[in-house]
């Protein structure tokens, strides 16, 4: 069942809310990108997300294969979420980061099912074989 969540950056120049379903699944990735980031998401469509402030306020960064806008606040640095165009992903998605929904409770955080992508491969739909470093 999907629940409506409030995110920011760290400096609260972003906000937004996303109704999400946490028990649909989560994910990380042992790509280099979110290896080095602990970025650990669950993917929302765009109709569930709505950018209260600050989109102005973000700046893309993207690499390998770009079909990711990884955004990151131009004054704390925090990503509060990526956005990207995926038919797999039913089209126009948005990669929220966890870390950054400020009324997520650690035990729903805990109890969400987490799958590990095999991106340090190339081979995202694969389950990564170590996974616990993440």
């Amino acid at each position: 069942m999907k629940k409506t969540y409030h995110g920011s950056c760290h400096c609260q120049a972003v906000a937004f809310e996303v109704d999400l379903d946490l028990q649909a699944g989560t994910s990380k990735c042992d790509c280099s990108f979110c290896t080095k980031n602990r970025y650990w998401k669950a993917f929302a469509q765009a109709k569930d997300v709505r950018v209260l402030q600050g989109q102005d306020q973000l700046t893309d960064y993207q690499w390998g294969p770009k079909h990711l806008h990884l955004w990151f606040c131009k004054h704390c640095g925090a990503r509060p979420y990526g956005t990207g165009e995926l038919e797999e992903l039913g089209g126009a998605f948005y990669a929220i980061n966890l870390a950054c929904l400020d009324d997520l409770a650690p035990e729903e955080w805990v109890a969400a099912p987490v799958f590990v992508m095999d991106g340090r491969h190339g081979e995202y739909e694969r389950e990564a074989d170590v996974r616990g470093h993440l």
